[in-house]
């Protein structure tokens, strides 16, 4: 391997070797440890540290780096104390996630790394976010995000590399080309001769780099960082490296041929620089030894402090506090002005004015710019705060959905729009895996709203109609608001962007433009989990959300002599189960209706609480309505019977007469 330490300093040749050897002997001891089972799993990446290493001297420290399982030396270089590391990874309270996740899988702001996730592609798109953060906020900055060539196969490479270079933004894509995803061979996972030649397609430059060459990795990097923070834009580096290791130790090598091993064994970072150093005159044997006592001692003491810790207990009420990020909701009061509006109206409206009251608000979404979106929403948004705060995206849902995080994650906010909430199952991974769980894993807030446009009666079939609430509603970290009138959306929709949680935003499509209602012109808010009586009665209880609540209305409108609670949920996470009991205790009958299909949908979840926690109270079964089981149809015929508002009437009648 041959070195060329052009203008490097002494001591920064030294500390290259330092920040190579520190993790490759933790590595060593980790094992040691795995196999006397005081740690559950270790994912191995001797042999390729020279990268981690490389990046991270290359980085400025406020410089956000989005590092994999096998960069250890990234966390180590950025100085992390050890006992933490220890403690991590035997899921111990002085970890970063409380014994909550493992190995690799956390972030830390106090070091600038977002650890990843296992669905590996989702951290590109958050690089993306943070990237865009530094551009909006006008820093001088780069973002490193890490993959592996397995990685490179999956989608969300393709958006995030997209988004990236459509939006010009100052990401240096990392891939570590370590010839194996797990045991799939590279020639299994792309039919190209470099993955650094991909970058044409996206017009973006790219560097093929000898992973395993620290001299190579530090000075290249260093020059396209000091280049990307004058002139932002995406680079791709494809780092060509070898894994000495197992994907991880279970797996063992032996799918890996031993001439393959040998070959690359010669080829080991930390030998070859060290040989190179030696002959340099900056290493003597001495200093080598007398700094391998260093790090040995080092690593001894800060294991002692993390065996000595006691181990996690779980306190159940802690455990659920930490699914949310701490808000403390501020009730804002409407004023006395009010317009009469659509619910389209009402959540343009409040929008607009939330976009006035927090600058570190971004919209992003499919044609939400010049064209206002396919509803009309933004229609104006451009022109009051700029191209920069309203954001076209290409197509790709996951993608914008992480760079959202990503945005959260540098200190701003971000309203994603579905152009149909149907799309959002392309973006569904990042939804339910990255922004719900990050907090409960690693104390970090997700602070965006992903805006749902929904619902059915509106002749648009099974991809432009569907209620697909229950898909979030099962999932812990993430909230639901679904309002039904233009009043509630506007104040709730204010609510969910102070929120520093993640929030689905479901606006029913059919009611966007026949439901008006006074509404007040100022800004106000609505608080969650609180929910609407709109009808008092004595006789049931019927509780709805979105265009049910209109359904139900329209039956009592018909009905007069029907004598029934009307409760209106407003928000499904949080869901005001106090309303609903209270009622049912009053009139001992209760008929949830849904648009959604049945089984599954957030009216089981409520008829199963009321049988368990107010049986003595009622007078008949808890019965739901719901649509059929099946996907929604097209044709009006069709589509009228699929869903369940003319059936609503007969099942009521059955319940009162029980």
């Amino acid at each position: 391997m041959q070195y060329d330490k052009r203008n490097l300093s002494e001591a920064v040749l030294f500390k290259l070797y330092k920040d190579l050897q520190r993790p490759r002997m933790i590595e060593e001891k980790m094992l040691i440890l795995l196999r006397q089972g005081k740690i559950s799993k270790w994912f191995s990446g001797i042999g390729q540290e020279a990268i981690s290493v490389g990046v991270t001297n290359a980085l400025n420290e406020e410089e956000y780096i989005l590092p994999m399982h096998r960069n250890l030396a990234v966390f180590t270089t950025r100085g992390i104390p050890l006992y933490r590391l220890f403690s991590q990874w035997q899921g111990k309270m002085n970890g970063f996630t409380k014994g909550r996740d493992r190995s690799f899988h956390f972030g830390t702001q106090d070091y600038k790394i977002i650890g990843m996730i296992s669905h590996l592609g989702p951290q590109l798109g958050v690089a993306d976010g943070i990237a865009l953060g530094d551009v909006l906020q006008n820093k001088k900055a780069v973002t490193a995000v890490f993959t592996g060539e397995g990685g490179t196969s999956e989608g969300d490479f393709h958006e995030a590399l997209n988004i990236a270079s459509v939006w010009s933004l100052p990401v240096i894509f990392c891939i570590e080309n370590n010839g194996y995803g797990l045991s799939t061979p590279t020639k299994e996972q792309y039919n190209c001769e470099n993955l650094a030649d991909r970058a044409l397609g996206y017009g973006m430059e790219s560097y093929i780099i000898d992973g395993n060459n620290i001299i190579e990795v530090y000075t290249k990097l260093k020059e396209i960082a000091e280049e990307l923070r004058e002139k932002p834009r995406p680079v791709l580096i494809e780092f060509k490296t070898f894994r000495i290791r197992g994907h991880e130790e279970a797996s063992g090598t032996k799918y890996v041929p031993e001439e393959l091993m040998t070959e690359w064994g010669k080829k080991d970072p930390i030998s070859n620089y060290e040989r190179f150093l030696l002959k340099e005159g900056i290493l003597t044997d001495e200093k080598i030894e007398a700094l391998r006592v260093e790090i040995e001692t080092e690593i001894n003491e800060n294991l002692k402090l993390a065996f000595e810790e006691d181990e996690v207990q779980s306190e159940p009420e802690q455990e659920l506090q930490d699914v949310y990020a701490p808000f403390e909701y501020q009730e804002t009061n409407p004023g006395s002005v009010v317009e009469h509006i659509r619910l389209v109206d009402a959540i343009s409206k409040g929008l607009k004015q939330s976009m006035e009251k927090h600058s570190s608000l971004v919209i992003m979404g499919q044609d939400v710019a010049d064209y206002g979106g396919v509803f009309k929403i933004t229609e104006g948004f451009m022109d009051a705060f700029g191209k920069e705060r309203v954001r076209n995206t290409p197509i790709c849902e996951s993608g914008i959905v992480s760079a959202a995080m990503g945005l959260s994650i540098n200190g701003m906010k971000a309203v994603v729009e579905m152009q149909f909430a149907d799309f959002v199952s392309s973006g569904f991974n990042p939804v339910v895996n990255y922004l719900a769980k990050s907090h409960y894993r690693w104390n970090e807030k997700a602070d965006v709203v992903i805006r749902m446009p929904c619902g059915g009666d509106v002749g648009a079939g099974p991809f432009h109609s569907q209620t697909n609430e229950a898909w979030f509603t099962k999932t812990p970290g993430l909230k639901v608001a679904y309002p039904a009138f233009p009043y509630d959306a506007k104040g709730l929709l204010a609510t969910a962007i102070n929120d520093p949680n993640p929030v689905l935003f479901f606006e029913h499509k059919a009611l966007y433009r026949s439901i008006y209602q006074n509404v007040p012109a100022d800004y106000y808010t609505l608080p969650f989990g609180k929910a609407a009586k709109l009808k008092e009665g004595g006789d049931i209880t019927i509780v709805s959300y979105g265009a049910g609540v209109h359904w139900a209305l329209d039956t009592l409108e018909r009905n007069p002599d029907i004598s029934a609670d009307l409760i209106d949920l407003r928000t499904l996470a949080p869901l005001d189960m106090e309303a609903i009991y209270t009622s049912v205790e009053k009139t001992g009958k209760l008929i949830i209706l849904q648009e959604d299909s049945m089984f599954g949908g957030i009216a089981s979840d409520i008829s199963a609480m009321v049988m368990e926690n107010k049986f003595k109270y009622l007078d008949g079964p808890v019965k739901r309505v719901a649509s059929m089981e099946t996907p929604i149809p097209f044709a009006k015929k069709l589509e009228d019977n699929y869903l369940p508002k003319n059936r609503f009437y007969v099942v009521l009648k059955e319940l009162l007469e029980y």
